[in-house]
């Protein structure tokens, strides 16, 4: 009897333990997941009910916002460092974005002018290396480009002048050491900037035949580099030696931007095959809850925890996106919308507001797959993303961001995220239009 009744103890110390063990571990998980977002306790969308956006309200937290970036954040040489992503140039481009909205058409001309006041000091002094697009000159020489043509002086002129003057570098296969094809420093953000100002301009920059030297260039980069290390795709590219696959360095901005350059895939057959082929890789990497990996080195492992627009699915999505509406090949489609479900689960980051690692950025997510589909269910998804950022706990617990004013970081992004809750079809992610064909 004794025997049988400490086997019974045994067992049920043994069980106990187990269950302590279950319990401690799910804590672990929950709290490293509510390290990086929120939990989302909004109620999806109903299939079938119509969905509309209270315009007032959006608007009211854009003004907000603007009173507090231009108390903040001063037109001056010393906020110039960063560009587009973290220095005045951004809000210059967020002024210069909302000027262009229909429905707060009323102040055009005082975004402009605001536009114009916080690109100043950045064509004053360098914002860092001359040809990066989103963290130096470049990217200031193409918003001075199309601001001053918005404005009607003719300086417009020379600010193209000099953008184009930096083209020869590209095409030099040993441009960056670092890593010269991606988005911030790279080719693909120098493509960026001229098909923005094409689009925005409504007259091409370059040529086609000069955009394509540059993608045979990006292209060659990336054949040789996949040859010499291996890879398992025709193109893969790195950056300081890390074969990062998201939208702020890696290969998901690269592939986006070869699809966009008009008339690429049908000039270079070889290049176009390579590029689909590499397109179809990394859709396959795709998660089961619809994540991507941020790197190569962490492909096979089962959980990636970056859901940001910089690395994982909210970036990588613009890639699907353009790469659906090319090859018209539903398996885009379907990594577009388990992409988007996931990011309604884990977007609402801690780390803060912007479109590059914060919630405006996932909100995006929504706006191009309401865009896509037509669904109401985005819009409403993108909404609650925008009310959650007004939210008790979100100004209570989110981190502030190292540049809280800024465009990629800060509350410069979220307010073109709000404008473009406005106006929901025209709505895009800063220089990452996906419907645009640039061809005038």
């Amino acid at each position: 009897m004794r025997r049988s009744f400490e086997k019974i103890s045994s067992t049920v110390l043994s069980t106990f333990k187990s269950l302590l063990a279950v319990d401690w571990l799910s804590t672990v998980t929950y709290q490293e997941k509510m390290v990086r977002f929120f939990l989302n306790a909004y109620d999806d969308h109903k299939p079938g009910e119509p969905f509309a956006v209270d315009k007032e309200e959006v608007t009211a937290q854009i003004y907000d916002h603007l009173n507090s970036i231009t108390k903040r954040l001063n037109p001056s040489r010393k906020n110039v460092d960063g560009g587009l992503y973290v220095g005045v140039t951004g809000i210059s481009y967020m002024f210069y974005y909302l000027s262009k909205n229909p429905l707060l058409s009323e102040n055009k001309s005082v975004y402009l002018k605001k536009a114009l006041e916080y690109l100043k000091p950045a064509l004053e002094v360098s914002a860092g290396d001359k040809t990066s697009f989103l963290l130096g000159d470049a990217g200031t020489y193409s918003l001075a480009t199309v601001l001053y043509k918005e404005a009607g002086d003719e300086n417009s002129a020379e600010m193209l002048k000099t953008y184009k003057s930096l083209y020869t570098q590209f095409l030099n296969p040993k441009f960056l050491k670092c890593g010269g094809d991606e988005f911030f420093v790279g080719r693909a953000g120098y493509l960026a900037g001229a098909l923005w100002m094409t689009r925005e301009l409504k007259t091409p920059v370059f040529t086609n035949e000069e955009l394509y030297k540059i993608c045979d260039v990006i292209v060659t980069s990336g054949k040789e580099y996949s040859t010499k290390h291996q890879s398992p795709c025709p193109l893969m590219y790195h950056y300081y030696n890390t074969e990062y696959l998201g939208a702020a360095h890696g290969m998901s901005f690269i592939l986006q931007i070869l699809l966009s350059v008009p008339g690429y895939l049908t000039y270079n057959k070889a290049a176009a095959k390579d590029i689909k082929e590499t397109v179809e890789y990394l859709a396959s990497l795709q998660t089961e809850e619809g994540n991507w990996p941020c790197c190569m080195e962490e492909v096979g492992l089962t959980d990636h925890k970056l859901v940001h627009w910089c690395h994982g699915a909210p970036g990588t999505i613009y890639t699907m996106a353009k790469a659906f509406l090319v090859y018209r090949d539903q398996r885009y489609h379907q990594a577009m919308l388990k992409a988007g479900d996931l990011v309604w689960e884990k977007g609402l980051l801690r780390k803060g507001p912007g479109i590059c690692h914060g919630v405006a950025g996932n909100g995006y997510v929504f706006l191009l797959l309401h865009r896509i589909t037509g669904d109401d269910k985005y819009l409403h998804r993108a909404k609650m993303f925008a009310d959650f950022m007004v939210s008790d706990e979100f100004i209570r617990d989110a981190r502030l961001p190292d540049n809280p004013e800024s465009l990629y970081e800060g509350t410069a992004g979220t307010v073109c995220f709000l404008a473009d809750l406005l106006v929901p079809d025209k709505a895009e992610f800063p220089f990452q239009d996906v419907f645009s064909t640039y061809s005038f």
